[in-house]
């Protein structure tokens, strides 16, 4: 992670493109220590790569890339609907402390 101004930022991911020629290239027999070193990148993210790609074809246990985002995407909308459930709650324990007859609702 870069820091930047005291913020952290996430470095940005490489495209598709990229990815899928540096796990070409090693299935075409190229080496992972030489692959990454030609493209620029960590050997560790070149087999993390590779890893995933084996387990997008079924070659490995473990949640494919389309699995992986689906599952992101729930647990966004369970988070979001949690905080939208706790706003209600508190909305209704507000409103239940009002009182309910107009008149003694002063301004």
């Amino acid at each position: 992670m870069a820091f930047m101004e005291g913020m952290i930022t996430m470095p940005r991911p490489y495209p598709p493109e990229f990815r899928t020629r540096a796990i070409s290239l090693v299935r075409e027999g190229r080496s992972v220590k030489q692959t990454a070193a030609a493209l620029g990148i960590h050997e560790v993210t070149l087999h993390s790569w590779l890893r995933q790609d084996d387990i997008d074809h079924g070659l490995r246990p473990g949640h494919t890339t389309q699995e992986a985002a689906e599952l992101r995407a729930a647990r966004a909308r369970v988070r979001q609907l949690e905080q939208d459930i706790s706003i209600l709650r508190r909305a209704f324990t507000w409103l239940d402390e009002e009182p309910l007859d107009p008149k003694e609702h002063t301004r």
